[in-house]
C-alpha cells in the first residue's frame, strides 16, 4: 500500500510560486518609489512634476496594498512569513510620507 502524499511536501514549490507575484509587485513598488523620490520639480509652477510624484506614490501604495492583500489570504500566510512582505510595506510607508510632503 502506498502512503498518501503529505501536504507539507509541496511547501517549497508553493513558496516559489507565491514568491513570484510578491517579488514582481515589490519590484514595481521599488521602481515607482524611486521615481517619486528622484523627480525634482523645476519650481512651484511645475505641475507636471508634482503630478508625476503623486502618481508614483499612488502606484507604489497600490502595489504594496496588492502584496499585503495577497499575503492576507490564509493559505498564503501559512506558507510565506511576514518578513517576506516587509520590503514592500517599507516602500509603501516611504511613498506615503513622500505623498504627504507634496501636499
Amino acid at each position: 500500500m502506498s502512503n498518501p502524499p503529505s501536504v507539507d511536501n509541496d511547501t517549497g514549490c508553493l513558496r516559489a510560486v507565491l514568491a513570484v507575484p510578491i517579488l514582481l509587485l515589490t519590484l514595481i513598488a521599488a521602481l515607482f518609489c524611486w521615481a517619486a523620490l528622484t523627480i525634482r520639480p523645476s519650481g512651484p509652477w511645475d505641475d507636471e512634476a508634482y503630478a508625476a510624484i503623486i502618481l508614483s506614490c499612488v502606484v507604489t501604495i497600490g502595489a504594496t496594498a496588492a502584496v499585503t492583500a495577497l499575503w492576507l489570504i490564509p493559505s498564503v500566510r501559512r506558507i510565506i512569513p511576514w518578513w517576506c512582505i516587509s520590503p514592500s510595506l517599507l516602500l509603501g510607508i516611504v511613498a506615503g510620507v513622500q505623498w504627504m510632503n507634496q501636499s
